[in-house]
Formats: C-alpha cells, sequence, structure tokens
C-alpha cells in the first residue's frame, strides 16, 4: 500500500484546529503534479514532528482544504544533531549535497563562501536549496525539513557551530585524523570544502579559534560532492542513525 502523499504546512494548532488549508507551491503539487482530489487521505507536516493525518474535504482553484483525523509522531528524525558546512559548488552539485544530506538525516546545512570558492549563492539559489531539501524531506519520509542557512563569511560559518559537541574540519591536507571518525558521540558539525579546497589559514582559524579538528579524507582526493555525501554518511553511521 502506497504511503499518502506528504506536504508541508504552517504550525497547526491540532486539536483545537482541525481544518488545514493548503496553497502556494505545495498546493500547485499536489494538484497538478499528484492529482489529489476530493477524499484522498494526506499527511501534513508542520516542521514539529509531528504528522497529521487528514482528508481533503475541497479542492478550489488556488488551494485545497484539509480535514486532520489523527496526529501521530514522527519516528525518522535524527537522535542526535549532525550539522553540514559545506563550500558553495558549481552548478547543481550544492543541490545533491543538500537532497543526500537530508536523506541521510542532517539537521542543519550551512553553505559558505570561502577563499578558493569558485560557485556564487543569491537569494534564488537559497531558496532553491531550500526547495529541493524539502521534497528530499518528504520524499525519505521525515517530519522536519533540515534549516538551511548561506554564511558569505567563513569565520561566521564556524562561529555557527561553536555549540556542537564534536566540531570535524575535513580537509586535503591534513596530515590525520585527530578524532576517531567511528567512535563519535554527542551532536556533530562536519565542515568539508568546496572544489578549491581551503587555505591554510582557514584550517588555522577553525583549529585554533573554534576549536575543529582536523580530519583527513584519505589517501584519495575527493570530488567535494563526493565528500560532504561520504561524511555525513559515516557520521550517521557512527551516531547510529543508521541502525
Amino acid at each position: 500500500m502506497s504511503t499518502p502523499h506528504r506536504f508541508f504546512v504552517d504550525k497547526i494548532n491540532y486539536p483545537d484546529q482541525t481544518e488545514v488549508t493548503l496553497d502556494g507551491e505545495e498546493f500547485i503539487h499536489a494538484k497538478t503534479v499528484l492529482r489529489v482530489g476530493e477524499g484522498s487521505e494526506i499527511t501534513l507536516l508542520d516542521n514539529t514532528a509531528n504528522e497529521y493525518t487528514a482528508i481533503v474535504a475541497k479542492v478550489s482553484k488556488n488551494s485545497l482544504l484539509a480535514h486532520i483525523t489523527g496526529v501521530n509522531r514522527g519516528e525518522r528524525e535524527p537522535n542526535t544533531l549532525i550539522y553540514l558546512l559545506v563550500g558553495a559548488l558549481k552548478g547543481d552539485k550544492t543541490e545533491l549535497v543538500v537532497q543526500k544530506a537530508t536523506e541521510l538525516g542532517v539537521s542543519k546545512i550551512g553553505v559558505f563562501n570561502s577563499r578558493y570558492c569558485s560557485a556564487y549563492m543569491n537569494a534564488n539559489k537559497l531558496e532553491r536549496l531550500k526547495k529541493v531539501t524539502r521534497e528530499a524531506a518528504k520524499q525519505c519520509l521525515r517530519s522536519v525539513v533540515p534549516e538551511v542557512e548561506y554564511f558569505d563569511d567563513f569565520a561566521a560559518a564556524l562561529e555557527s557551530a561553536k555549540d556542537f559537541e564534536n566540531k570535524l574540519f575535513f580537509c586535503e591536507f591534513a596530515t590525520g585524523s585527530e578524532v576517531n571518525f567511528g567512535s563519535i558521540n554527542g551532536s556533530c558539525a562536519l565542515v568539508v570544502g568546496s572544489e578549491g579546497g581551503f587555505a591554510d589559514e582557514e584550517f588555522a582559524l577553525a583549529r585554533e579559534k573554534y576549536g575543529f579538528k582536523g580530519m583527513s579524507l584519505g589517501k584519495r582526493i575527493l570530488r567535494a560532492e563526493t565528500a560532504a555525501i561520504a561524511v555525513c554518511s559515516i557520521a550517521a553511521f557512527s551516531l547510529k542513525e543508521l541502525d
């Protein structure tokens, strides 16, 4: 039996609120792509990890009205926070990274500019990343969309991870790993560079001022998108998020 289609909406105050209007992009997708009609069972999500079962009561030109029939707590959100900080990548590679990071259980994604980044970000690109993340969350049956943020200043990106228990900086010229990645516990922030990698002073800044531990990516040079997805996978496995 197929899973009911899932849609993100604004905060739901259930049980006081039992009817929800779906509009905007989510409605367009529901009506024109998924062909959701009156009487269809759907799942509504409001980024609280709650999942609301609902029946479509009415479909109009620009919105649909759904009646909530119950609520359950989502079971697919991570128990431990994983924060991916990745340099802006060329083409649609950043989209690939945020998509796969979402599937792997990352809770927050920061895209940053650094000295050797050759890609650029703007408001439209950031909005696109948020959309990709939302669609990935629905596809993998998550209840919460990971937060996506852009940092034009590299130091600000590092500062944003200050409260994480493990802060790991993956660098192609690290001589070894200062932490056993396979035995980490607690919240984890992962930093991976863009295609151009990092400057020596950026590595030094992360370690000396912000407390990051240098981590090796092994003896082979990985593409930036491969490195980002790989470290998310290993972190999720080490934190038992893939059990």
